[in-house]
């Protein structure tokens, strides 16, 4: 079981970051909340908050920061779109050893680093209804308070 707290944001695969503030800031009314490199995902993100201040929807646009990272090979599969949800969880280890005990397929046997600190881990798609989903413990940053 994942036992998530909440849905922690929506992964969208863009080649530009820049090439889609407008359209989200303007044209979607979403609050800009920062960008920030991740070098072990080889991505830069974009963090933006959407409806109310105190339960927002967040979404995190993903582009690629080299050829042979995870979101660049899915741009050059499927283009530009949903890439995953992820979910806040706590004490991402239990949870992958509780789902490994269930047979669930995993991408990630261990946390590894994601933004602001957080420790994260995939599930497979084809274990998840064909939806790339994340495992996200906050440390700090958006949503470190589970929402």
């Amino acid at each position: 079981m994942i036992a998530a707290r909440a849905v922690h944001h929506l992964g969208i695969a863009v080649r530009s970051l820049d090439a889609h503030r407008d359209h989200y800031e303007r044209v979607l009314g979403a609050r800009f909340e920062g960008v920030e490199e991740v070098p072990e995902q080889g991505v830069r993100v974009a963090f933006y908050a959407v409806g109310p201040a105190d339960a927002p929807v967040r979404l995190e646009l993903l582009e690629p920061t080299r050829a042979d990272s995870a979101v660049a090979r899915f741009l050059d599969a499927r283009g530009e779109g949903l890439h995953h949800v992820a979910f806040t969880v706590d004490d991402v280890e239990a949870r992958l050893a509780a789902l490994k005990a269930g047979g669930v397929r995993l991408i990630d046997e261990a946390p590894r680093p994601g933004s602001h600190d957080a420790r994260i881990a995939f599930l497979h798609p084809k274990a998840t209804g064909g939806v790339l989903t994340e495992l996200y413990e906050p440390t700090r940053g958006p949503g470190a308070d589970g929402g």
